[in-house]
């Protein structure tokens, strides 16, 4: 599948919203690209001048990969809770890109230290899970937080968890990704 297309529905889909008017076929996409009919699971990030602008994905297939990009682009550019909504300056100047996921795994771990050796930083993408509350980091996150204690630390806090007080050891699910920019 060419990447450029994806890309290009992830930014129609944002510019749509400004435009007020339809500028993706779906139909004829999938004519041409019937792939884009499987389910797919996605994550659109949002970068503005090198910083974090917005990023909204799914953690699980449930709906086409063109539907999914779709809305993800939109709910990045425009309900991501961590910003405002994206203007259309912003939108002019903004950097996009796609994570693809594989389906999350489990990852059987005894204590953190065995979880250490088993994840590999820059491959894998961490579901944390633990009393009703739940976060992810993609893989592109370990370019920031490279060493494992920050990485988990900030997982946890992502998830409203307070590390020095976990009530047990969490739920870990790794995916990976095809990251396109």
């Amino acid at each position: 599948m060419e990447n450029q297309l994806l890309l290009e529905i992830a930014k129609k889909s944002i510019q749509e919203e400004f435009e007020q008017e339809s500028l993706i076929d779906k139909n004829e996409i999938v004519s041409k690209h019937p792939k884009l009919e499987n389910l797919g699971a996605s994550f659109v990030t949002l970068n503005l001048n090198g910083k974090l602008r917005g990023c909204i994905g799914s953690l699980v297939a449930h709906r086409s990969l063109l539907e999914d990009i779709i809305y993800n682009a939109k709910a990045a550019a425009f309900s991501d809770p961590r910003f405002s909504k994206l203007t259309k300056k912003e939108f002019e100047n903004i950097e996009l890109e796609l994570s693809l996921l594989t389906t999350p795994k489990d990852l059987i771990y005894k204590d953190f230290e065995d979880l250490e050796t088993k994840l590999i930083p820059n491959k894998h993408g961490v579901i944390l899970e633990l009393d009703g509350r739940k976060a992810t980091f993609l893989p592109q996150v370990w370019e920031q937080l490279p060493d494992f204690n920050s990485f988990m630390i900030h997982l946890i806090q992502k998830a409203g968890l307070n590390p020095s007080q976990l009530s047990s050891y969490p739920k870990i699910q790794i995916y990976e990704v095809e990251k396109i920019k």
